[in-house]
C-alpha cells in the first residue's frame, strides 16, 4: 500500500479518559453554576462569544489569588489593547508555592553528566528564598531585567522563581546559542544582571562558553553584576568582565524569608524572542497575569 492510501487513523479516548479529564471536571463545575454544556464544541464556542464570561469563570475554577479584586475582566478597548482583569494584584510564583508539601519533591532533573536527581520544596523554598534576597541585596527592584545564559538546569528554575517573586522581569537564551545571538536579543532590554554558566555538555561532547559570556559581557553595558554557574569545570575559571563576578552557590546560600511582591495582571512576566530569521529578534513580552491563567 503506498503512502497515498494509508487509512486514516482517529484517535479516541477512553470512557475512563474522558472522566477523569479536567476539562470534564471543568463542565461539571460549570453545571454546578447552571452553565450547561453538552459537549467540548459548545464549551468552545461559548469562550469566542464571551470571553469575559469564560476566562472569568477559569479565574474562579482554579482559585486565582489575588490580593485586590478586579475591577472588570475585559475592557472594552479593541485589540490590541484590550486589558485583562483591571485592578488584580498577583504574583506568578506566589501560586506556584501556595500548595507546596515540604518533604515532596518539587523538581526532577537529570543529564548527560548526572543521573537522576531531585530537588524538595523545602529546598527549592529555601534556594528561590535566598537568590531573593541576593537580588533585592543588589538594588534589584520590581520592573528590572535580569537575563540568563543557562540550559534547562534547576538554577535557572531558581533563579527565575525568585525574579518573578519580585516583579522583576526574566529573559534567557540557551548557551548553544552564539554570541551574537544573544546580544541581539538582551541588547534590547537593558539588562542589569546577567547569570551564565561556563558550558554544557551534549551528544557525549563537552563545550565551552567562558569566552562567548565575556564577548556577550563586551556588548552589554547595562550588566551590573554576573552570576556565575560552574557546570563542566572548576570555580577558579571565571568570564572577562567589568561587571562584578559572584559564584551561584554564595548567591543563592542567602538567608531571608521568601515573599512575593503583588503585581498588576499586566506586569511582564518575561521576554521571548522570534527566531530572528527576517531581519533582528523580535521581543515578545509575556505577562503575569496572562502566564499564570494560560
Amino acid at each position: 500500500m503506498s503512502e497515498h492510501h494509508l487509512p486514516v487513523m482517529h484517535w479516541q479516548p477512553t470512557d475512563k479518559w474522558i472522566r477523569e479529564a479536567g476539562l470534564t471536571d471543568f463542565i461539571n463545575w460549570l453545571k454546578e453554576r447552571q452553565r450547561i454544556f453538552t459537549s467540548y464544541d459548545e464549551l468552545w464556542q461559548w469562550s469566542v462569544d464571551l470571553p469575559a464570561a469564560f476566562w472569568a469563570a477559569i479565574w474562579d475554577y482554579f482559585g486565582i489569588m489575588s490580593h485586590t479584586p478586579y475591577e472588570q475582566v475585559l475592557s472594552a478597548d479593541p485589540m490590541p489593547h484590550s486589558k485583562w482583569f483591571e485592578g488584580a494584584r498577583l504574583n506568578y510564583a506566589e501560586h506556584l508555592f501556595r500548595q507546596e508539601q515540604p518533604d515532596a519533591v518539587a523538581i526532577y532533573y537529570q543529564s548527560e553528566r548526572h543521573g537522576l536527581q531531585t530537588i524538595s520544596w523545602a529546598e527549592l523554598h529555601s534556594q528561590v528564598a535566598g537568590f531573593q534576597n541576593f537580588l533585592t541585596a543588589s538594588g534589584l527592584q520590581t520592573g528590572d531585567r535580569v537575563v540568563a545564559y543557562l540550559p534547562n538546569i534547576p538554577e535557572a528554575s531558581i533563579a527565575f522563581l525568585a525574579c518573578c517573586s519580585l516583579g522583576i522581569v526574566w529573559s534567557s537564551c540557551s548557551p548553544d546559542f552564539g554570541a551574537n545571538s544573544v546580544v541581539e536579543r538582551f541588547a534590547q532590554i537593558s539588562p542589569r544582571m546577567l547569570i551564565a554558566c561556563d558550558g554544557y555538555q551534549y551528544g557525549g561532547k563537552i563545550f565551552d562558553r567562558t569566552e562567548a559570556v565575556s564577548s556577550v559581557l563586551a556588548e552589554l553595558p547595562s550588566v551590573e553584576q554576573v552570576v556565575w554557574v560552574p557546570l563542566i569545570s572548576s570555580k577558579d575559571a571565571r568570564p572577562t568582565a567589568t561587571a562584578p563576578v559572584i559564584l551561584w552557590e554564595e548567591a543563592v546560600n542567602r538567608v531571608g524569608d521568601l515573599h512575593f511582591v503583588p503585581l498588576p495582571f499586566a506586569h511582564p512576566i518575561w521576554i521571548l524572542y522570534s527566531s530572528g530569521t527576517t531581519g533582528a529578534p523580535k521581543a515578545i513580552t509575556h505577562s503575569q497575569g496572562g502566564t499564570l491563567l494560560e
